[in-house]
């Protein structure tokens, strides 16, 4: 190897991974952001490490209710609406 301090990562040619980090974020928001008022750089910092800390401390998978079908028929429904209007 030439460089044998650098190591190569490749990440996911798809998109399911990205969605769990986007949901994770979102509960991160919902749950803890915007229910809090930090005046400071480092209370906000603070305050989503001792998130983080609670939510690893007992951690949950995240749960889809929805199936994929579900999904298209609401996103057609939705289309359907704005596109009459």
């Amino acid at each position: 190897m030439a460089r044998p301090r650098f190591h190569g990562h490749g990440t996911p040619t798809y998109r399911p991974w990205l969605h769990v980090a986007a949901r994770w974020v979102a509960e991160l928001t919902t749950a803890w952001l915007r229910r809090g008022t930090h005046r400071l750089v480092g209370e906000l910092t603070a305050s989503i490490q001792s998130w983080i800390e609670a939510w690893n401390a007992e951690p949950r998978p995240f749960v889809w209710t929805k199936t994929a079908e579900e999904i298209l028929e609401n996103i057609t429904r939705y289309l359907q609406r704005i596109s009459n209007s």
